[in-house]
């Protein structure tokens, strides 16, 4: 168990542990976590690699025409298969036959491990030995598809798959990319030193799976569903009021984006722009682990901007805590807190 799940592991928690904190050496898991959450709409228990085939491949397919790298190798038949299709130069069965020999060579052994070891639960066994030549999917998966956070799930997944493929596709080294945050289209950008900017992802599509979908401050559901009741703002735990104030530091750095539901930011009794109590700093330096397990390109990223170990990020915040203090004096907590989820 990591320290993502070892608070409330439920169902929608082990499965972002597989996508937001595997290490990536190729995009199969992505392509994999999306075709399960589609077929389990499905119904059907037992999914042959020929059935599987078609949306693995297609997912990768499609985000292929994105970025041309999906793999840490240097050479990948079935990738360049998939590029052949997306050219026009082989044809969708010939796709497919290609994805059933060669698509599932690891991934599928893979799918379950986080942190050299397995979680907790499965959403699929194994098959491809017996006589169905697949995989089934188990009463977890379909479980799963019944629960509030599944409706985010798929888009957490894009999100984290966008991530990992514009830090490959940039062919920079780790040390020099960053993730910053643009206010206006509230999108996620990479920049590398040379002030080269690139546009990746939602900015909550990518925190939400580390938030658990909850409210920073009230641990309420939220939704990254554009239409829903329940969607969150992008709040800065620092306000964006400090920057003239000669912080020091990158406000719109994601190490200061939560996600906070409507009421705690802007109702009546809102945050706005107040400092949070002192106990929220450590749910921050929290939610900030969580994207130094995650690896490329968010570990990178808040090592750079927050420190380079863990003593190192506490004295950043702690700092950066006591002059937002002296500036802003009252403190703020929400009306009301649901259990914590972490």
């Amino acid at each position: 168990m990591t320290l993502f799940t070892e608070v409330q592991p439920t169902l929608e928690n082990y499965w972002r542990s597989i996508i937001l904190f595997g290490r990536n050496v190729a995009s199969y898991k992505f392509a994999l976590g999306k075709s399960l959450l589609e077929l389990a709409q499905r119904g059907a228990e037992i999914v042959t690699l020929d059935i599987l085939a078609e949306p693995f491949s297609r997912n990768l397919c499609e985000h292929l025409q994105l970025a041309n790298r999906q793999a840490t190798s240097k050479s990948s038949r079935f990738l360049d298969a998939c590029r052949k299709f997306n050219s026009g130069d082989i044809q969708k069965g010939e796709l497919l036959d290609v994805t059933t020999k060669l698509g599932f060579n690891n991934v599928i052994d893979a799918f379950h491990i986080v942190h050299d070891g397995e979680i907790g639960v499965r959403f699929f066994t194994d098959e491809r030995n017996g006589s169905e030549k697949g995989i089934r999917l188990t009463q977890d998966l379909f479980r799963l598809t019944e629960q509030f956070q599944y409706r985010n799930l798929p888009t957490e997944v894009e999100a984290r798959w966008r991530l990992v493929e514009t830090a490959w596709e940039l062919k920079l080294p780790r040390h020099v990319l960053t993730v910053d945050y643009d206010a206006e289209s509230e999108l996620l950008v990479m920049n590398d030193r040379m002030l080269k900017r690139k546009a990746i992802t939602g900015c909550r599509d990518a925190l939400n799976g580390y938030q658990k979908g909850m409210c920073f401050y009230c641990f309420s559901h939220i939704s990254v569903e554009s239409t829903s009741d329940d969607l969150p703002d992008v709040d800065h735990f620092f306000a964006h009021t400090l920057k003239p104030h000669g912080l020091g530091c990158s406000i719109d750095g994601v190490w200061n984006l939560v996600l906070a539901c409507q009421n705690c930011n802007r109702g009546s009794k809102g945050k706005f722009t107040q400092l949070p109590e002192l106990k929220f700093l450590e749910r921050l330096h929290r939610r900030n682990n969580f994207f130094i397990e995650s690896h490329h390109p968010l570990r990178e990223t808040l090592i750079y901007q927050t420190g380079a170990n863990e003593q190192a990020r506490r004295h950043f915040l702690q700092t950066t805590y006591n002059m937002s203090k002296e500036l802003l004096i009252q403190n703020w907590k929400p009306e009301h807190e649901h259990e914590p989820a972490f």
